[in-house]
């Protein structure tokens, strides 16, 4: 039976089938697939596995055969795996898989069969229709952008966390897609999180906690107007290996909120007021009034544009070379 990768967890808790084939290209997908296969063959009394290497030195179709005629020397039940890296196994393999299901047919042992992406043709042959009606077919299909905030959020909140949108969109820009890196960002997450609540700070020091040039303080240079000091920080981050995404964050966020402040005072309201309303820390308030005195409601707005301009170059949409958008960024905030 075709079953879809988040359906996996429940069937096994219902019934372990004897078969299970998991395809894709996306490798930490595939891999929970398999640890969940694995754990419950285990629990099943599948206490010796066999693995088997399509393709690997001295590999012949044969070997499947064999597997399924002997007995496991150490338990009653064993796990068969076999990986085919490409997703084909070709007109000997498909006549060994289907000798393999005939043979193991009234076994106890389970196979499970680890492939590349296999393509559609490929799912309407005969070896995966006998595969699919023996056990289950898994094809796992990479995350895409649009959907990667949801996984991430879904992700943080089986870590036991909770995130906040500001910080799972940076939390996004900052894996581009690799679920990997993303599943080692929310490990790290759990050690920073306060109360366990992701924000958007928590993102930034994860990501520079251990350089020595920190975020918040090249915007705070750039806030009071000290544009050399903003921009030595920016380079020494940039040397340090921090993502362009993340200085431009760091940046927008500061120039977002005072827009808004700037939107307020002109509507009468004293700075003070202004920034509170926005929840600005009151250390923090002498830094964002210093940048209001020197910004207008015009100069705010070039800086979001700057900021679109920044982001545009980054995506490669726009012109210019991120970081040197990005140094312009900093100047025109400290002016």
């Amino acid at each position: 039976m075709r079953l879809y990768p988040e359906k996996l967890a429940g069937q096994l808790k219902q019934q372990l089938l004897p078969v299970y084939l998991v395809s894709g290209d996306e490798p930490l997908l595939v891999q929970e697939c398999c640890d969940l296969v694995r754990q419950a063959a285990r629990d099943a009394g599948c206490t010796d596995r066999e693995v088997i290497e399509a393709g690997a030195p001295g590999f012949k179709w044969a070997d499947i055969i064999a597997s399924a005629s002997s007995m496991s020397l150490f338990a009653e039940r064993k796990l068969v795996e076999l990986r085919i890296p490409s997703g084909k196994p070709g007109a000997e393999g498909s006549k060994a898989l289907l000798e393999y299901l005939d043979i193991s047919a009234s076994g106890e042992d389970i196979l499970l069969i680890v492939a590349g992406k296999i393509d559609k043709q490929s799912t309407n042959s005969k070896w995966y229709k006998a595969l699919d009606n023996a056990g289950a077919t898994l094809q796992i299909w990479p995350i895409e952008a649009k959907d990667l905030p949801r996984w991430l959020q879904q992700r943080v909140r089986a870590a036991g966390m909770g995130i906040d949108n500001d910080a799972l969109q940076l939390l996004c820009d900052r894996v581009e897609g690799n679920l990997l890196a993303a599943v080692q960002e929310v490990e790290k997450l759990k050690l920073l999180a306060a109360n366990g609540q992701v924000s958007a700070e928590t993102v930034t020091r994860s990501v520079s906690n251990n350089a020595r040039y920190n975020l918040f303080d090249m915007t705070d240079h750039a806030l009071r107007g000290d544009a050399t000091a903003s921009l030595k920080m920016l380079h020494g981050l940039r040397s340090e290996g921090t993502e362009p995404t993340v200085a431009l964050w760091a940046l927008l966020r500061e120039i977002r909120t005072l827009h808004q402040a700037r939107a307020a005072v002109d509507k009468g309201q004293s700075q003070q007021q202004a920034l509170g309303a926005l929840r600005v820390w009151k250390n923090r308030m002498g830094l964002m009034q210093s940048a209001l005195s020197r910004h207008n409601t015009a100069s705010l707005i070039g800086l979001l544009d700057q900021a679109t301009r920044v982001d545009g170059s980054i995506k490669g949409y726009a012109g210019g070379r991120p970081w040197d958008n990005l140094d312009a960024l900093v100047v025109a905030l400290a002016r």
